[in-house]
C-alpha cells in the first residue's frame, strides 16, 4: 500500500517540480525582457530618431505640432456650437405663484445626447443681494410614440436648492438627463418657498439645453479621424521598434509602446455606441478610458524623470510603488467622482453634489491633496534630474525635448481649462455643471487634438531612424561619447571628437562609410 502510494506520488511530485521549474524560467524570461541588463560599461539603448536630429529639425518638429494644433483650433471656431438651447418664457402672478409649471421639451433624437432643465428667477428689482433655500418638487414624464406619459423612476423627486441673487440670480438646475429613452420629456415642477420671498417675483425662466446634433456628428467623425490616426502611429512606432529586444528599448519608448494603445482607448472607438444603445454604459466607458490615459499620462513624466536618472534594474518596491500609489489615488478619485454622480443621476435625474456636501466636500479636499502631493514629487523629479544630468551628452537632449514640449501642452492646457470653465472649475458643484459650459467646437477639438498631437510627436521622436542599423552602438550613460572609439582613438583622439552632439548625422555616415568598405 505505502509502496504504490509513494510510486505515485513520485511522478505527482515530479510533474509539480518542473511546472514550477517552467514558471521560474519563464518568469526571469519576461524579466530579462521588461528590464534593462547591467553591462560591464554601458546600458544598451535601441536608437532614437531624437539624436540625429540637428537644431533646425528640431524647430521643425514644434512649428508641425503647432500647425496641427492650430489647424484643429480653427476647425473648432468654425464648427457648430456644442450646446442648444431653447427658452420657455413663464409669466407670473399671484394666483399661479404656488402652481406646478408644466414643461414640454423639444423633440430629441439620441444626437441631443443629454437633456438638461435649468430655471433663472426674476425679481423686480435688481441691485438686491439675496441667499435662500427653495424646496422643489420634480416630476419627470417620458413621452412615447403613442401619446402616454409613463414616469421616469417611477417617483416625484423633492430637492431643496439654493437661489442666490446679486444684481441677478444664479441659475438653478432643475434636472439632468444622462441619456435619452425618450424623443420628448414633460417635467412638473413646483416651488414651495418662493411666496416667502420678501421681493417680487417678476418672472421664472425656463431653458432647455441639449447637445446639438450637428456637433454630435462632428465630434462622431473627429473622434474616428483620432481613433485612425492613433492605430497608424501605433502601428508604425511598433514597427520601427521590431527589430530591437524590449530589453533594449529606452524607457520613453516602453512607455511610448503602453501610451499609444491607451491613446487609442481615449479616443474611444465605442463612441458610436451611445449612439445606437440608449444606456448609460457607453457614456461611463468613455468616462474610464479618459481617466485611464489621463492617469497613465501621469505616471509617465513621473517615471521618466526618475528612471532616465536612475541606470540598471528598476525595482517595483522602490521605484514604481510610489508612483502607483500616487497616481492610483488620484485615478480614483476620478473614477469615483463619475460613477458616483452617473449612478445617482440614473436613479434621481435632480440629483446634485450640492445634495451631499459632505461626503463631496471630503472627496474635494482628498483629491486636492493628492494632487498637490503629486506636483511637489514631480517638481522634485525635474529640478534633480536636470541638476545632475546636464552635462551628460544625449541624456540631456532627452530630457530638454520632453521637458520642453510637456511645458508646452501644459499652459496650453491651463488656458483651455480657464477659457472654458473660468473661476467655476472650484465651485461645490462643478462636477454636475461641466458639460453645460461649453461654447463651441473649438473647446472640444482643442484639448483632444493636443493630446493626440503630443503623443504623435514623442512617438515620432522616440522611434528609431530609418538608418537605425548604424545608430545600434549608441549607450545611456555618462561615457555616451566614447562607447564607440578604439583604444587608440581614447588615448589619442579621434578625428570627429570636436562634431557637435546634438547632430549624430556625421558620425552616422562614418559608420556607414566603413560598412560599406567592409
Amino acid at each position: 500500500m505505502e509502496a504504490d502510494f509513494a510510486a505515485f506520488g513520485s511522478p505527482l511530485c515530479g510533474e509539480v517540480k518542473r511546472f514550477c521549474r517552467r514558471v521560474r524560467e519563464t518568469y526571469r524570461e519576461i524579466k530579462e525582457d521588461l528590464t534593462p541588463y547591467r553591462d560591464d560599461r554601458y546600458y544598451r539603448l535601441a536608437p532614437m530618431r531624437l539624436y540625429t536630429l540637428s537644431k533646425r529639425h528640431f524647430v521643425l518638429v514644434f512649428v508641425v505640432f503647432f500647425l496641427c494644433f492650430g489647424l484643429t483650433v480653427f476647425i473648432g471656431i468654425a464648427g457648430p456650437n456644442v450646446i442648444e438651447t431653447s427658452v420657455a418664457r413663464t409669466d407670473l402672478n399671484n394666483s399661479l405663484k404656488l402652481k406646478p409649471f408644466n414643461l414640454s421639451s423639444p423633440p430629441l433624437s439620441t444626437y441631443n445626447q443629454q437633456l438638461w432643465l435649468t430655471c433663472v428667477v426674476e425679481l423686480d428689482q435688481h441691485d438686491v443681494s439675496l441667499k435662500k433655500n427653495v424646496t422643489m418638487t420634480v416630476k419627470v414624464l417620458g413621452v412615447v410614440k403613442d401619446g402616454s406619459t409613463p414616469y421616469v423612476n417611477n417617483q416625484v423627486h423633492n430637492r431643496t436648492r439654493l437661489l442666490s441673487c446679486a444684481q441677478k440670480c444664479s441659475e438653478i438646475i432643475v434636472a439632468h438627463l444622462g441619456y435619452l429613452n425618450y424623443t420628448q420629456y414633460n417635467i412638473f415642477v413646483s416651488f414651495e418657498d418662493l411666496n416667502k420671498l420678501t421681493y417680487t417675483i417678476q418672472n421664472i425662466t425656463f431653458t432647455w439645453k441639449t447637445y446639438n446634433p450637428t456637433f454630435s456628428q462632428v465630434e462622431i467623425w473627429f473622434r474616428f479621424v483620432f481613433v485612425v490616426l492613433t492605430f497608424m502611429v501605433t502601428c508604425l512606432f511598433a514597427h520601427s521598434l521590431r527589430k530591437f529586444s524590449m530589453r533594449d528599448w529606452g524607457i520613453e519608448q516602453k512607455w511610448m509602446s503602453i501610451l499609444l494603445p491607451l491613446l487609442l482607448l481615449y479616443n474611444d472607438p465605442f463612441f458610436p455606441l451611445s449612439f445606437l444603445v440608449n444606456s448609460w454604459f457607453p457614456g461611463m466607458l468613455d468616462d474610464l478610458f479618459q481617466s485611464l490615459f489621463l492617469c497613465a499620462l501621469l505616471l509617465f513624466w513621473l517615471c521618466v524623470y526618475h528612471g532616465i536618472r536612475v541606470q540598471g534594474e528598476r525595482k517595483c518596491l522602490t521605484f514604481y510603488l510610489p508612483k502607483f500609489f500616487i497616481v492610483g489615488l488620484l485615478w480614483l478619485a476620478s473614477v469615483t467622482l463619475g460613477i458616483w454622480q452617473t449612478v445617482n443621476e440614473v436613479h434621481d435625474p435632480t440629483y446634485q453634489y450640492r445634495v451631499d456636501t459632505g461626503n463631496f466636500q471630503g472627496m474635494k479636499i482628498f483629491f486636492l491633496v493628492v494632487a498637490t502631493t503629486y506636483i511637489l514629487y514631480l517638481l522634485f523629479l525635474i529640478v534633480r534630474a536636470c541638476s545632475e544630468l546636464h552635462n551628460m551628452p544625449y541624456v540631456d537632449l532627452r530630457l530638454k525635448f520632453l521637458t520642453a514640449l510637456t511645458f508646452v501642452v501644459l499652459v496650453i492646457s491651463i488656458v483651455i481649462l480657464y477659457l472654458r470653465f473660468g473661476a467655476q472649475v472650484l465651485q461645490d458643484n462643478f462636477v454636475a455643471e461641466l458639460s453645460t459650459h461649453y461654447q463651441n467646437s473649438a473647446e472640444f477639438l482643442s484639448f483632444y487634438g493636443l493630446l493626440n498631437f503630443y503623443l504623435y510627436t514623442l512617438a515620432f521622436v522616440y522611434s528609431p531612424s530609418k538608418n537605425a542599423l548604424y545608430e545600434s552602438q549608441l549607450k545611456d550613460n555618462p561615457a555616451f561619447s566614447m562607447l564607440n572609439d578604439s583604444d587608440d582613438d581614447v588615448i589619442y583622439g579621434s578625428d570627429y571628437e570636436e562634431m557637435p552632439l546634438q547632430n549624430g548625422q556625421a558620425i552616422r555616415a562614418k559608420y556607414k562609410e566603413e560598412s560599406d568598405s567592409d
